[in-house]
């Protein structure tokens, strides 16, 4: 009897120094405010996620008096969109405070400590633990096992995923990984197809580097992307990074960055756990797909807000390159414009068609449309891929036009075509935004 208490005594004991043992999908590290993004995406994407946050504060918004931030303040991305209309209630009371739509955004950082809190606190699947330091990170099989220190009791967590979301990529380094230079938006856009990847995007209210921009590039600078690829580590599986990717002299205008980066950082995470596999098996399109459920940009139309009922078949068609957007500048706005009522050429689609549908050089050869693409060209083109009898299809068209599609112009298979209604058309019959593309934007047959 003696020998079973002694034994039930060092047990409890030892449980107090060690703590528990935490089985879970995502392991966020780090109280940024990317790092609370990333947590809140992963839960909403239903995975069971903590968030390990060393101090009692969550977000790195620093300083004290009303900060003013005016990047992004019209392009209302995801948690970034979220956090801005809940800063906006909380002053909308306030004396001389604008609350409109393009207005910039002012709040003291308490107030934005407190809401990010909120809603932390009330996401389904997050866990918060607070004043969590650090300790250990190692593999165990196809997971991780990382020991954070709260009152001076070890927790063992093991998790799938790991978000280092620190300044310093402490836990990224001690897992075995290289960290990535910290990522330049006036650099790293390029001319290549990575923009379809883009789990990130905004306009910068930076000055320009003239030097180091390509006007070749695509989207052109001020406009950003942060590609798929960027939060990814090359030599360790399923350990992310976000707040080491930024600028270490960072100021509170990155915010809107932060929580984007963040979000998008989330539902690569959230992929990973829910398909039980690793970031060297990552499906573009399928995490992009959840981004938009959760009303992130993937490029940043300014002219098409998300209450537009054509908003996630542009950003699909767009990210697709089949349309692309126009950069806007007058004086100090800077916009980029989808301009939905302009008419489609021939020649900005016919590159993309042909290189996502291998038949569609047959097409162009034998219905040699002319410069403004028509409406009944894109009928055509429309039958010929899906099979489907010409006059069914338009009498479906024609039928819907102004009932289900809401488009405003009359219905005229002569007239050239405009982008929202190529964009909408495309996006429901051709889908190519279904089209598995790799991390490098190319299409994968």
């Amino acid at each position: 009897m003696i020998k079973k208490l002694l034994v039930i005594l060092l047990t409890v004991h030892c449980s107090l120094i060690y703590g528990q043992t935490i089985k879970i999908d995502v392991l966020v590290v780090g109280g940024s405010t990317s790092g609370v993004a990333t947590a809140i995406q992963c839960a909403r994407s239903k995975v069971k996620t903590v968030l390990a946050v060393q101090g009692q504060t969550l977000g790195s918004l620093k300083g004290t008096g009303m900060f003013t931030i005016d990047a992004n303040h019209n392009i209302p991305s995801g948690t970034w969109g979220e956090f801005r209309k809940h800063i906006q209630a909380a002053y909308k009371n306030t004396p001389g405070y604008d609350t409109a739509y393009n207005a910039a955004l002012k709040f003291g950082a308490d107030t934005a400590a407190s809401i990010l809190k909120k809603m932390a606190d009330t996401t389904k699947n997050l866990t918060v633990y607070l004043d969590a330091r650090f300790s250990t990170i190692k593999k165990d099989g196809d997971k991780w096992e990382v020991n954070i220190i709260q009152n001076e009791k070890v927790i063992k967590i093991i998790a799938r995923v790991i978000i280092d979301a620190t300044e310093n990529g402490e836990i990224a380094i001690k897992a075995g990984a290289k960290l990535p230079a910290a990522f330049d938006i006036q650099k790293n856009n390029n001319n290549s197809n990575v923009y379809r990847t883009s789990i990130a995007t905004g306009i910068s209210l930076q000055p320009t580097n003239s030097a180091a921009i390509n006007k070749n590039n695509y989207p052109p600078y001020p406009v950003w992307y942060i590609p798929l690829n960027t939060a990814v580590l090359n030599d360790v599986d399923n350990v992310l990074v976000t707040e080491n990717l930024l600028s270490a002299d960072k100021g509170n205008e990155y915010a809107p960055l932060q929580f984007e980066l963040g979000q998008g950082a989330g539902t690569i995470a959230a992929y990973c756990a829910f398909f039980k596999t690793t970031t060297k098996n990552l499906k573009v399109r399928i995490i992009q797909g959840e981004l938009l459920d959760f009303k992130g940009y993937l490029l940043p139309f300014t002219d098409i807000p998300q209450t537009d009922k054509d908003w996630r078949a542009i950003q699909q068609i767009c990210a697709t390159g089949l349309i692309k957007g126009v950069l806007q500048t007058k004086q100090n706005d800077r916009g980029f414009l989808f301009k939905p009522d302009s008419l489609i050429t021939t020649a900005e689609v016919q590159p993309v068609l042909s290189e996502i549908y291998t038949r569609a050089f047959l097409w162009f050869g034998k219905e040699k449309p002319g410069e403004k693409f028509t409406l009944g060209n894109l009928l055509s083109f429309i039958s010929d891929y899906t099979l489907t009898d010409p006059q069914v299809l338009k009498y479906r068209v024609q039928k819907d036009w102004k009932t289900y599609y809401k488009f405003k112009t009359e219905f005229a298979p002569n007239h050239p075509v405009t982008r929202r209604e190529f964009a909408v058309l495309a996006n429901k019959f051709l889908n190519p935004f279904a089209r598995t593309v790799d991390l490098s934007g190319r299409l994968v047959n």
